[in-house]
């Protein structure tokens, strides 16, 4: 059995049934990421480019918690409600990735789990040993 650990950046908030980040061997999983603060209010509704935002600092909180960077991220997979809202979802990952980002895909969804939720970000990445 392959051991794993798993990753909760914020004690105070640990979700019920899943963990934010689980790491194998040195591959940081890292579950679907919505707009959703520390304090878990939902951030900039309405708002794709804010959502995405949020979205990759909880990424990167998970990454800080893990021992790793943003640098160490290998793939990522968005999950959008609007099609309208990709070229803010890609600014936002310009912005982070201007060269040699991680391999990315991007799926048009019918919802999320909160109507208030425009778009959720997964990822993976592959720590140092």
């Amino acid at each position: 059995m392959m051991p794993r650990k798993s990753i909760f950046p914020y004690k105070s908030s640990k979700p019920s049934g899943f963990s934010p980040g689980v790491i194998a061997n040195n591959v940081l999983f890292i579950s679907g990421q919505v707009p959703v603060n520390s304090e878990g209010v939902t951030v900039g509704i309405g708002s794709c480019l804010e959502q995405a935002r949020q979205c990759f600092s909880n990424i990167d909180e998970i990454l800080i918690s893990a021992g790793g960077t943003m640098d160490d991220l290998t793939k990522i997979t968005a999950f959008l409600v609007n099609a309208g809202d990709y070229d803010d979802y890609a600014k936002v990952r310009l912005e982070l990735f201007p060269e040699g980002g991680p391999a990315s895909s991007t799926v048009f969804i019918s919802g999320l789990v909160s109507s208030d939720f425009l778009i959720e970000i997964e990822a993976f990445a592959v720590l140092g040993e």
